[in-house]
């Protein structure tokens, strides 16, 4: 017959002492309660667990023993197998989620991590420095981010296209994306189209100083003419919705966006490959 196995320490014994003097009126409540560090309530409960259960009450049960997840060498050899031959340039993260949506293999990222650095597959690195972002808006709709990335998306297709997409600031949530073999300005206006018809109105866009939305000096620099310059179409199109636009002073003011362009560039690229997508129109 299995006996449960109680924990005793001397917080325990301690805690029974006290209380012992409570019931026998020795120490009020609220001087036992100082003496534990615990509140008036917690004290009342207690008390009355040991008056019912006698001293076991108040002792916590020794918690079962851990379930085997002891990783066998066969699951370890999969593990290996599939990192060199599917996913070789996933970080860990994408590849444990791959592991779990795909393969049924559901072990932490510690585990997966160690088990490729035993392999010779992973190369630990220092850790990274990270910069205090501005305050997220505290509600979806007042701030979206909007930019374009050129990359490689598909890496079959020696071309870079353009990716161009907005982010809610409040939400991280990414309604719509679309390529563009150029970063256009009807391009740009058709993304922030498909986003008004999909989430309604915004309060204010976030944008660089690109010539799509700011009257900028010939030569490419992101230089305002003068205080009276002729707004852009966005702009006018913006103004006639209510939409404020506030362009950012450097990339880094567009944090939002330009981590989610470098997770696109790491997870979106391998997610297309896995796909088999084979041109932009159907990424």
């Amino acid at each position: 017959m299995n006996q449960t196995k109680l924990l005793i320490t001397m917080k325990d014994i301690q805690r029974f002492n006290v209380l012992k003097d409570v019931i026998n009126k020795k120490l009020t409540g609220s001087q036992a309660a100082q003496l534990l560090g615990l509140t008036y309530v917690h004290v009342s409960r207690l008390k009355k667990k040991l008056l019912t259960g006698g001293f076991e009450a108040l002792l916590r049960k020794s918690p079962p023993s851990p379930p085997n997840k002891k990783i066998t060498e066969s699951k370890r050899s999969k593990i290996i197998k599939l990192r060199k031959e599917i996913y070789p340039d996933f970080n860990i993260n994408h590849f444990k989620d791959k592991l779990h949506q795909l393969h049924r293999i559901h072990f932490c990222y510690a585990s997966i991590r160690k088990i490729l650095i035993d392999a010779g597959l992973h190369s630990p690195k220092k850790k990274k420095i990270v910069h205090r972002q501005r305050r997220r808006m505290p509600k979806a709709g007042m701030l979206v981010q909007m930019d374009s990335s050129q990359h490689r998306w598909l890496e079959h297709i020696p071309e870079k296209w353009w990716l161009t997409a907005m982010i809610d600031d409040a939400t991280n949530e990414v309604p719509y994306a679309k390529f563009f073999s150029e970063d256009t300005l009807f391009g740009n206006m058709y993304v922030i189209r498909r986003f008004i018809e999909l989430k309604g109105l915004f309060m204010s866009l976030y944008v660089d100083k690109a010539s799509h939305f700011k009257t900028t000096r010939h030569g490419g620099l992101h230089y305002t003419v003068n205080p009276e310059h002729d707004e852009t179409q966005i702009e006018r199109a913006l103004n006639e919705l209510g939409i404020t636009l506030i362009p950012a002073n450097s990339p880094q003011a567009k944090g939002r966006i330009e981590v989610l362009f470098r997770l696109f560039q790491d997870r979106l690229i391998k997610e297309m490959r896995l796909a088999k997508v084979k041109n932009y129109s159907q990424a």
